[in-house]
C-alpha cells in the first residue's frame, strides 16, 4: 500500500511538470490554454496531495490563475527597504507576491 502511494505521488509530480511545461511553450500562442494546463496542474496536486516547487509555485498568480510570465502580464522589482524583497505583481488582477530574499545562512564555527 505505501509503495503505491509512493509511485501515484511520483506519477503525479512528473504530470504536473510536464503540464507546467507545456503551459510555458503554449503561453504565448493561446494564453486561455495556458491557464487551463495551471489549473489542470493544480488538481492533480491536490489530488495527490503534492506539493508544486517553490520555483514554479512563484510565477503562478493565486488570485487569476494565470501563469505570469516577466515582461509580459508581470512585473518583478527588487526591493531593498527594510529587508531585501522580491515584489511580483501580476498586471492582469494587480495581485501582489512577496518573497524576502536573504542570503544563505552562515554556519557557526566550532571551537
Amino acid at each position: 500500500m505505501n509503495y503505491e502511494k509512493l509511485t501515484l505521488k511520483k506519477i503525479a509530480k512528473e504530470r504536473m511538470k510536464i503540464l507546467l511545461n507545456l503551459a510555458h511553450k503554449v503561453f504565448h500562442k493561446d494564453p486561455s490554454l495556458s491557464r487551463k494546463y495551471v489549473e489542470l496542474t493544480k488538481k492533480i496536486g491536490m489530488k495527490s496531495s503534492v506539493r508544486l516547487p517553490r520555483k514554479s509555485k512563484m510565477f503562478l498568480c493565486k488570485k487569476c490563475g494565470n501563469l505570469l510570465v516577466p515582461g509580459t502580464n508581470c512585473r518583478v522589482r527588487i526591493k531593498p527597504e527594510c529587508g531585501t524583497k522580491i515584489i511580483i505583481t501580476c498586471l492582469t488582477c494587480k495581485w501582489i507576491k512577496r518573497y524576502p530574499l536573504t542570503k544563505g545562512k552562515k554556519l557557526k564555527k566550532i571551537k
